[in-house]
C-alpha cells in the first residue's frame, strides 16, 4: 500500500470513500509518523493518540453506513490557539500551563461535525507573537527543508511554524492556523506549503486564544490549492457567539479551483519593490506575472501609496490589542501561579515567569502607546493610517483589479537563532512586510508555492483579494501551482 501519509488532502477524503483504505489505517500512519519525527521537529506540543483513534473507529462506522461528512476520517492537526475540550491548549505559552478547556473553538467542533480526526495540537510562537518559532515555551519548531549542502537547521517561520512544518513533513494531512500580520502566508512560503488568511470575520474566533482582535483570523494550511479550498469550507461558517463574525454564504471553494484567471485583471503593487530587495524574489514575481498572463489574465501597475506605513502602524495596533487581551491572565483562575506576598505581587511574579520576552516587550510597547498622553499620538493615529491602507485597496479594486499579486516574504526561511535577528527584534519584524497589509485592511490573502531560491529552499508568491472573494485567489493560486509544476516536498532527514 502506497504511503498514505504522502496523500494530498483530496485523495486522502477519496481514498476514504472509495474504501481503498480505512480512517483507522490513515491515523495510524500518521500517528507513527508522528513518533519518528517530532523528537526532531518538534512541530506537535500534545498528541491525542487515543482519542484519535477513537475519532477514526467512528467514522470508519460511518462511512460504512454512507453517513459520512465533507472530511471524513482526514487526520488534522490543530494550531494550539484553538480551544480542544479536555485537550492541551496553552497557545505555546508557560503561563497557561495544564489549562484543558471544557469548550471545544467554533472552527474545530465544525471540523468535528464533517468528520474530521484530531492528532494532536501544533506548536506555536507564544501567544502568535513571532515570525520563526522561536519564542513558543516549548522550543522552537525546525523547518523540514534543509538548504542544499547544509545541516542548518531552518525556521518553519511563524506564528504557525508547527502547522506548516507538520504539513510539510506529512504528519497532518492539512492544519488549522492563525493570522494577524502574516502567521498563515509567511510560514506557509517558508515551507513550499499553501496558506490563505480568509477575509476578517469569514471564520469565527470564538475560542481561539486571542492576540489582537481586530487582525486575528483562522485558516487552514495544507499541500495543495484544492486541499485549502476543501479545508476552509469546513472551518468557515456564522458564529453568534463571535460579533465580529459575518453572516454570509460559505461557497464550495473548491469548485473555484480549476476556474482560471482568465478575463481577471490582476494589479502589481508597486509600492511593493522594495529597496535591496533579493534579485531571486524578484524573479519570482515576474515569473508570477508572466504565468498568470499565458493563461488569460490582463496585469496592470497600481499604486497602494500607504503602503511604506503599514508595518509600523501594525506594531503599534496589534501590541496595544495584546496588551488588553493579555491582561486576563494573572494566575488566579487557571494555568501558572508563582505566589507572592500580595495579590499585586503574585500578579508581577506570575507574568514575569509566565510570559516570554517577545510577548513582554509587545505588551510594553502595547501598554505605552495606551498610556495618557500617548494614545492620541500612537493609537488613534495608526488606526487612521490603517483606514487610510483600506482605502487604498478599495480604490483600486473599484477601478477594476480583480486580485493583487506580490512576493508573499522577502526571503527564504532563515537559520534557527540567526543572530542578525534575535539582536534586532525590527529584523524579524520586517519579514511581515508583505503581508501586514492585508490584516490591516481585513481583506483575503493567499500565499502558494512557486519557485525555489538558489540553495533549493521554497518561496511562495501572495495574491490579494476583495472581501469575501476567496474563490478568485483559489482559482488564480491553481494557475499558480500548476504553472510551476514543481516538487515542494522536502527530502527527508529527520
Amino acid at each position: 500500500m502506497k504511503d498514505l501519509t504522502k496523500l494530498s488532502l483530496a485523495e486522502t477524503r477519496n481514498g476514504l470513500r472509495a474504501g481503498d483504505f480505512s480512517a483507522v489505517d490513515v491515523t495510524s500512519a500518521y500517528l507513527d509518523a508522528i513518533g519518528a519525527a517530532n523528537e526532531r521537529l518538534n512541530a506537535y506540543v500534545a498528541v491525542a493518540e487515543e482519542q484519535a483513534l477513537d475519532m477514526a473507529r467512528a467514522s470508519d462506522d460511518r462511512l460504512a453506513k454512507g453517513e459520512g461528512g465533507a472530511l471524513e476520517g482526514v487526520p488534522l492537526g490543530i494550531k494550539d490557539l484553538f480551544a480542544t475540550r479536555g485537550l492541551h491548549t496553552q497557545a505555546g505559552s508557560h503561563i497557561l500551563d495544564g489549562f484543558k478547556p471544557e469548550y471545544e473553538s467554533f472552527v474545530t467542533a465544525n471540523l468535528w461535525a464533517d468528520g474530521a480526526v484530531l492528532l494532536g495540537k501544533l506548536n506555536m510562537d507564544e501567544f502568535a507573537m513571532g515570525s520563526s518559532n522561536e519564542t513558543s515555551h516549548y522550543g522552537p519548531v525546525i523547518n523540514p527543508w534543509r538548504a542544499e549542502g547544509s545541516d542548518d537547521d531552518l525556521v518553519p517561520g511563524g506564528s504557525s511554524g508547527g502547522s506548516a512544518a507538520a504539513v510539510s513533513a506529512w504528519l497532518c494531512a492539512g492544519a488549522t492556523a492563525t493570522d494577524t500580520g502574516g502567521s498563515i502566508r509567511q510560514p506557509a512560503a517558508f515551507t513550499g506549503t499553501v496558506g490563505i488568511k480568509p477575509t476578517y470575520g469569514r471564520c469565527s474566533r470564538w475560542g481561539v486564544v486571542a492576540f489582537a482582535s481586530s487582525l486575528d483570523q483562522a485558516g487552514p494550511i495544507t499541500r495543495t490549492v484544492e486541499d485549502s479550498a476543501i479545508l476552509l469550507t469546513s472551518m468557515a461558517g456564522f458564529d453568534p457567539m463571535d460579533s465580529t463574525s459575518m453572516d454570509v454564504d460559505v461557497p464550495d471553494f473548491a469548485a473555484a479551483v480549476e476556474r482560471g484567471v482568465k478575463g481577471l485583471t490582476i494589479g502589481i503593487p508597486r509600492e511593493y519593490r522594495l529597496e535591496g530587495m533579493p534579485g531571486e524574489i524578484e524573479k519570482l514575481w515576474q515569473q508570477g506575472i508572466e504565468w498568470l498572463k499565458a493563461e488569460g489574465a490582463t496585469v496592470r501597475d497600481i499604486s497602494l501609496p500607504h503602503t511604506k506605513y503599514a508595518l509600523p502602524a501594525y506594531y503599534i495596533v496589534a501590541p496595544a490589542e495584546a496588551s488588553s487581551n493579555l491582561a486576563r491572565y494573572d494566575g488566579v483562575k487557571y494555568g501558572l501561579r508563582v505566589a507572592g506576598d500580595s495579590i499585586e505581587d503574585m500578579y508581577e511574579l506570575t507574568r514575569a515567569a509566565g510570559f516570554g520576552r517577545e510577548v513582554q516587550r509587545r505588551v510594553m510597547i502595547g501598554t505605552y502607546v495606551l498610556s495618557a498622553g500617548y494614545y492620541d499620538a500612537y493609537y488613534v493615529r495608526a488606526q487612521k493610517v490603517r483606514t487610510l491602507i483600506k482605502q487604498d485597496f478599495e480604490k483600486v479594486f473599484a477601478e477594476g483589479v480583480d486580485a493583487i499579486l506580490t512576493p508573499a516574504t522577502p526571503s527564504a526561511a532563515f537559520r534557527v537563532g540567526d543572530a542578525s535577528m534575535a539582536a534586532d527584534p525590527v529584523k524579524m519584524y520586517l519579514n511581515d512586510i508583505f503581508t501586514v497589509t492585508v490584516n490591516m485592511a481585513g481583506l483575503p490573502g493567499i500565499s502558494v508555492p512557486a519557485g525555489k531560491d538558489g540553495a533549493g529552499l521554497p518561496l511562495g508568491l501572495q495574491l490579494i483579494g476583495k472581501p469575501f472573494d476567496e474563490e478568485t485567489l483559489f482559482a488564480a493560486g491553481r494557475v499558480i501551482e500548476r504553472s510551476s509544476g514543481q516538487d515542494f516536498s522536502p527530502k527527508r532527514w529527520w
